[in-house]
């Protein structure tokens, strides 16, 4: 088992920055690749970013391409969502999520763990 407990949402301005953590607990962390996901009211939960066990190599969808970065560091056992230039359009749940594979999954059905997510609510 792997428990996630994500921080670190908030409410903030078009343009302004908020980064996300993802605490895990658990088996080791380093078996898994890690992903964080985003649900909007009334929408399917979405990918966002994804890195593979060792960090060394990872994904974003097309829309925040250039303004999330997804990080994470094993030695604390955590992953990081840094995102800049927020838009409206962002305003989400966001979830962690870990997958036991060696490469990073965009498919949320490889993820077999998740966390209970942190409301990011983005004002215009």
């Amino acid at each position: 088992q792997v428990q996630l407990v994500e921080s670190g949402g908030g409410l903030v301005q078009a343009g302004g920055s908020l980064r996300l953590s993802c605490a895990a607990s658990g088996r080791t962390f380093s078996s898994y690749a890690m992903g964080w996901f985003r649900q909007a009211p009334g929408k399917e939960r979405e990918f966002v970013a994804t890195i593979s066990r060792s960090g060394g190599s990872w994904y974003y969808a097309e829309f925040v391409k250039g303004r999330f970065t997804i990080s994470r560091d094993n030695a604390k056992n955590t992953v990081y969502l840094q995102m800049s230039g927020l838009k409206p359009e962002d305003t989400a749940v966001y979830y962690c999520a870990a997958a036991p594979t060696g490469f990073a999954p965009v498919n949320k059905l490889q993820y077999d763990y998740w966390g209970q997510g942190t409301q990011v609510t983005v004002s215009s």
